[in-house]
């Protein structure tokens, strides 16, 4: 006997596959882990055999069997082939089976979909209709580019059929091809808006999803569907009104509304038709009044269909009639119980605040209750309305409000909320007493919750208010004599007592505004003192303070184990600037001070140390280090220039750039813009270069100018008019060590002297030229020059060439440096580089470099070439060293 057929033998005597059920059973059996594996393994090495065997009587059950430990994870990619030749079998059970374990073992990454498409082509002519929808569900699932472009002449012309089933499965495969190749999306516009006049609700839902994803993917195909011969628009109507005027169908009825499903899907087909299009919009405005009215709100699946209607007039250019009937319907949204509509309407109107700012405020008191709910949800997106919604009419009211749920809010609402009423206030305070009571009132609700950006940015406008210092000063000392536990405070308070210590023991405080308005922005103490008859209204507050009192105070603030170094470090600093405003307290100053001179913080003991220096060796020049600091700029109202989006980006290694944006702003007067754009100066009062400007429409400079308002840089600038204001350069100071000791010696002559050796001329050294643009035939090139009249002062000459063969017109160059350098554009030789090398464009460019440290460039450059314009940006960091010696 050979052994061929002892092994046949064998193979006849095992037992049939046991079926799905059964394997189930088995599995669910097993008590471990263990035994489940040993249970599988067992039947995958008898699904292998049948497999080899080649039997097609247990194929389907073997791949069930598979696709089960597969759905478990264990591994089953040794049937993907089996799934291939059931697709391939004749009965509808195999094929079945083969395209589920298609979808589930084989994606478009896997190279065996070449060996599907014939079985898919031919299953998709199939007279039955099931394996018609079996092949282009798995075709929906699995698809890759090729197998697209293979079959979507079969998907076309499936969609044109009368069986509805077929027709809505094609419809849903058409959508998943569109979007893996978009190019075959003009084959199946045609076919797709009759399907919206199918009987079939499942027809014309697929429809409206295919055309919605068509007109996502494509402007163009948006713009013909808009612009058909009928429009698309009055047909979509036409579809809603008889969803809405229809009788009940229990076949598409759910919850009372006529499939709510369809209806969702073609408000938002039309909210993507008519954004952007007054006539689309102007079509469907009577549709969605009938919608937003008519449609019942008793039931969730009502509340769907009317977020989808508000969502669509809020898009497109609808009445505003039909806009406030939209925000009403969130209005009521906010009153349901359910806590999902009441997110869902307060982040609705969070994004229409901006479209209609009237009808949003008309639900103000609505929105405040919001922030009383317990969910944590609810009260972040209404925190974040009343914030968009706080104006200079409503402050005072919305401010107290913000300020009641501060002080019951749990700690991760008290940053983000304290922070916003810093800027609420700053933009629409009334008048700059209530704005400080405000802001105080907050420092003592947020405690240290409170970022460290507002504590600067409250110090930085107490310095500016020189009229309501006493007031302020005052305030504070109450506020930390009964309570310096509070970092953020406390900071604010230190610096305070010490710029305005001899403030601080004045008795009376001057009231610029009644009490009624005040009342509840006072601490207790206020109130206390209010009842008291110690605070008469028409005659100020009576405070009485000595500078023992003041100095007993800090020094138990530095002794607190509560505050933190920086605190700290503030209020050592007070008692330094107290120093020279308190006359008999100096020796318990010093006493204060004396244990700080050994601390182990680097910081306060150097305060303290540099303060005994002071008084020993440098008295004479304590009470003018020690002054009182002049009004600081606000540095966030320069970030905030203006509303219509223009802001500047600070970068990590310190520069300042602008976002490009092309609208033009008015002329200031401010002198040297371009150095406050780049945050630069040289450290002095005066400036070495000042930027020139008599231009007055700024709409030919993008970018860089447009933000500050000037044309400086812009390339086209022309040379200052008559009277306009000119800072010179400053005059360069002589240094006579540097000549003895061989080196050059600045005069105001514009020359060095060299006391030992004649003189010397910058301009005579050698410094390489670089290239700093070349692309699409435009080279700029920068050659180097030193400044006489400054040293620091590099010139750098720009020559702009062409060697395409059209005319270059409107070129013009725009430049940006760090910080520590300064920067001006003078005016170019034209704007026009002629074709072919025959011309070229230069202008001169002045930056001073006063600590020498290597330069950096931003650049943008735009300029027009037969017709076409063009915008470009880089950076230039390849300049030669010898221009920072």
């Amino acid at each position: 006997m050979s052994i061929l057929q002892t092994i046949e033998e064998k193979l006849a005597k095992m037992p049939a596959p046991i079926r799905l059920k059964d394997l189930i059973r088995n599995i669910r059996a097993a008590r471990t882990a263990a035994d489940e594996r040993a249970v599988i393994q067992k039947e995958c090495a008898l699904i292998r055999n049948n497999f080899r065997e080649e039997d097609n009587t247990y194929r389907c059950r073997n791949v069930a069997k598979l696709l089960y430990i597969h759905m478990l994870g264990f591994p089953a990619h040794f049937g993907q082939l089996e799934c291939l030749k059931l697709i391939a079998m004749p009965k509808y059970t195999d094929k079945r089976i083969g395209y589920l374990g298609i979808t589930l073992l084989l994606d478009e990454r896997h190279d065996v979909h070449l060996l599907m498409t014939n079985s898919m082509k031919n299953d998709m002519n199939h007279t039955n209709q099931y394996i018609v929808g079996q092949a282009l569900c798995c075709l929906g699932g699995v698809c890759s580019t090729e197998m697209s472009r293979d079959l979507a002449g079969e998907i076309e012309k499936l969609l044109k059929t009368s069986n509805a089933y077929i027709k809505k499965k094609a419809a849903l495969c058409a959508l998943r091809v569109v979007r893996k190749v978009p190019d075959l999306m003009e084959m199946f516009i045609p076919a797709a808006r009759p399907l919206l006049n199918d009987k079939s609700h499942g027809v014309q839902l697929t429809a409206v999803a295919l055309i919605t994803e068509m007109c996502e993917l494509s402007p163009d195909t948006l713009h013909h569907f808009r612009k058909l011969t009928r429009g698309m628009v009055p047909q979509l109507v036409r579809v809603l009104k008889n969803l809405i005027m229809s009788g009940y169908s229990p076949e598409h009825d759910v919850s009372g509304v006529s499939d709510p499903f369809l209806q969702v899907k073609i408000l938002r087909l039309l909210r993507i038709l008519g954004k952007g299009d007054p006539d689309s919009s102007e079509a469907m405005n009577d549709i969605l009044a009938q919608v937003a009215t008519n449609t019942e709100t008793s039931k969730n699946v009502g509340n769907a269909i009317l977020y989808e209607t508000v969502l669509t007039i809020m898009d497109i250019k609808s009445e505003s009639g039909l806009r406030v009937l939209a925000v009403n319907i969130l209005g009521r949204f906010l009153l349901n119980n359910d806590k999902n509509i009441r997110y869902v309407a307060l982040n609705t109107l969070l994004k229409t605040v901006s479209a209609d700012l009237n009808a949003v405020q008309r639900h103000r008191s609505t929105i405040v209750d919001c922030l009383r709910d317990p969910d944590i949800s609810i009260k972040k997106r209404a925190v974040e309305l009343c914030f968009a919604l706080v104006n200079s009419t409503n402050i005072r009211s919305m401010v107290k409000e913000l300020i009641f749920f501060l002080d019951k809010s749990d700690p991760e609402f008290k940053g983000y909320a304290s922070s916003n009423i810093f800027i609420a206030c700053e933009r629409h305070s009334p008048n700059k007493r209530w704005h400080i009571d405000t802001m105080m009132r907050v420092l003592t609700a947020a405690g240290n919750y409170v970022p460290d950006d507002s504590v600067s940015s409250l110090i930085q406008m107490i310095s500016v208010s020189n009229t309501l210092h006493p007031y302020i000063v005052q305030k504070l000392f109450q506020a930390i004599s009964k309570n310096y536990t509070q970092q953020p405070l406390c900071q604010v308070a230190a610096w305070c007592i010490g710029e305005y210590g001899d403030v601080l023991l004045s008795g009376d405080v001057e009231e610029d505004e009644p009490v009624q308005v005040r009342t509840y922005y006072m601490n207790k103490l206020d109130l206390d003192q209010l009842k008291s008859k110690s605070y008469d209204p028409s005659q100020g507050q009576s405070f009485q303070v000595t500078e023992a009192e003041v100095c007993n105070l800090l020094e138990k603030m530095l002794q607190s184990t509560s505050l933190n170094q920086v605190t700290k470090e503030y209020v050592l600093q007070a008692i330094l600037k107290l120093s020279t405003r308190f006359t008999s307290s100096q020796e318990q100053i010093q006493t204060i001070l004396t244990p700080f001179s050994m601390s182990l913080d680097m910081e306060l003991q150097q305060r303290s140390v540099e303060f005994f220096a002071l008084s020993r060796s440098y008295d004479h020049m304590r009470s003018g280090l020690l002054e009182r600091m002049p009004p600081m700029e606000n540095k966030n109202k320069d970030m905030e220039i203006n509303t219509n989006g223009e802001v500047l980006d600070e970068t990590e290694n310190g520069e300042q750039l602008l976002n490009d944006n092309q609208s033009s702003i008015a002329p200031t007067s401010e002198s040297n813009g371009i150095l406050d754009l780049l945050g630069g100066g040289l450290g002095g009062s005066s400036p070495v270069i000042t930027p020139i400007n008599n231009k007055q429409d700024s709409s030919s400079a993008g970018g860089i100018m447009d933000l500050l308002g000037l044309d400086i840089g812009s390339g086209d600038m022309q040379e200052p008019a008559l009277g306009a204001p000119v800072v010179q350069p400053a005059m360069p100071e002589i240094n006579l060590m540097d000549g003895l000791l061989g080196g050059p010696v600045q005069t105001n002559n514009q020359s060095s002297v060299n006391l030992l050796g004649g003189t010397m001329n910058d301009n005579a050294l050698s410094i390489p030229p670089i290239t700093a643009y070349e692309r699409n035939g435009i080279k700029v090139e920068f050659k180097f020059e030193k400044d006489n009249s400054n040293p620091s002062v590099v010139n750098i000459t720009l020559h702009a060439t062409n060697t395409t063969s059209n005319l270059v017109s409107s070129f013009i160059f725009q430049a940006a440096v760090p910080k520590t350098f300064q920067l001006q554009l003078m005016s170019p030789s034209g704007d026009t580089i002629p074709g072919g090398n025959a011309g070229e464009v230069t202008q001169l460019i002045k930056v001073a470099n006063p600590q020498k440290q290597p330069l950096r460039m931003r650049y943008k450059l735009s300029y027009s070439s037969n017709g076409m314009p063009f915008n470009d940006q880089g950076e230039v960091s390849n300049f030669p060293q010898s221009i920072y010696s």
